[in-house]
């Protein structure tokens, strides 16, 4: 059988103080850097944008034929999505 000092959680630890927090974080990782509007430095070329299009637009129709309509919905959103982005690139 456990006495009760076996029984008793450790005593806490006192935590080390520190003087100032902001040294624990790097000084240019406090604020999120903002990017100029319309600027996308891993924007795919519109090539794939074309490509995920007619991809998703097969996928749809596919679902449709197969009767299942949230399916095609959902595929047809994507399809939505990459026509928008192939609308952006051109401007």
């Amino acid at each position: 059988m456990k006495t009760t000092s076996e029984l008793e959680p450790a005593a806490a630890q006192p935590r080390p103080k520190m003087k100032n927090m902001t040294h624990a974080m790097p000084q240019n990782s406090r604020f999120r850097k903002t990017e100029p509007a319309g600027f996308r430095p891993n924007a795919k070329p519109p090539q794939n944008a074309q490509r995920n299009y007619q991809r998703y637009l097969e996928l749809a129709r596919a679902e449709t034929l197969r009767g299942d309509r949230i399916a095609a919905e959902n595929y047809f959103q994507h399809a939505e999505h990459y026509l928008r982005s192939m609308g952006e690139n051109s401007n």
